[in-house]
């Protein structure tokens, strides 16, 4: 059974361990402690390292410096020529006035949250579909200028937004892949008629080179009956050209007179 001094001398070790527990504070080093004092903040976060808190005359927020890596959750836009999308992106921001971020706001990561959403439709609704797909870069530095604008003043610093994903309609999906392969083919049709083009060129060099000597013309002619004679299995009927054979028969004629 404990007497009276034993009893007293325990309650009083509870007491000084309690208030040992809540006076010393150990903060990681990315870590600081929002201090107030009888309701007034303390001029300076404290930390990292070992903090001493005069509890109850002080009480200490903790406030994590580390970047925060946000989703924002789909959104719907639509863009400045009335097409309806998805959209779906990622803030990291990070916590560079911890006092102001506990005084300022009440929720730093719920309000970073809203205006992330907010600022998401307002930027997107302004661009084009086109510009939504291929300016993502552009559209990325004006969210995070936005956004950074907006949560300076609780002391909170928006290092990056990035557009994640653009849901499209399945319709204008399709749209899109008749418009890509329209444009394939026509790249393929502009091609292949300099291709032509480029052909009937050379034809006519030829044509005009084989004009101003008959000899190789029939040179070509021989090495083309060659080259068919080379094929098996196959019977052609090639027509000879008079000019090749007009010797002969100028030949043939004055033997017979």
């Amino acid at each position: 059974m404990f007497t009276g001094g034993t009893t007293g001398l325990i309650l009083v070790v509870v007491i000084v361990v309690y208030l040992f527990s809540r006076w010393v504070n150990i903060l990681n080093e990315y870590e600081r402690a929002v201090v107030f004092r009888l309701g007034r903040l303390v001029s300076a976060p404290r930390g990292p390292g070992l903090v001493l808190i005069l509890w109850p005359l002080e009480r200490m927020v903790k406030m994590s410096l580390r970047t925060v890596v946000h989703d924002v959750p789909s959104q719907d836009v639509i863009t400045r020529d009335n097409v309806s999308v998805k959209v779906n992106a990622v803030v990291y921001f990070r916590v560079v006035e911890p006092s102001q971020a506990v005084v300022e706001v009440e929720n730093y990561l719920v309000a970073t949250s809203q205006i992330a959403q907010t600022t998401l439709r307002s930027v997107l609704g302004q661009a084009d579909l086109d510009g939504l797909l291929s300016e993502r870069d552009k559209l990325n530095e004006q969210l995070q200028t936005i956004i950074d604008a907006h949560t300076d003043p609780w002391g909170i610093k928006v290092s990056a937004v990035e557009v994640k994903h653009v849901d499209l309609p399945q319709e204008m999906q399709r749209a899109m892949a008749r418009q890509a392969e329209a444009e394939r083919e026509k790249r393929a049709k502009i091609i292949h008629a300099d291709g032509e083009l480029q052909a009937s060129k050379s034809l006519a060099e030829a044509a005009t080179a084989f004009s101003a000597n008959p000899v190789t013309l029939q040179l070509r002619y021989l090495q083309t009956l060659t080259e068919i004679a080379a094929e098996q299995n196959s019977t052609i009927l090639f027509p000879l050209p008079i000019d090749l054979i007009s010797a002969f028969l100028r030949r043939g004629s004055e033997e017979t007179r």
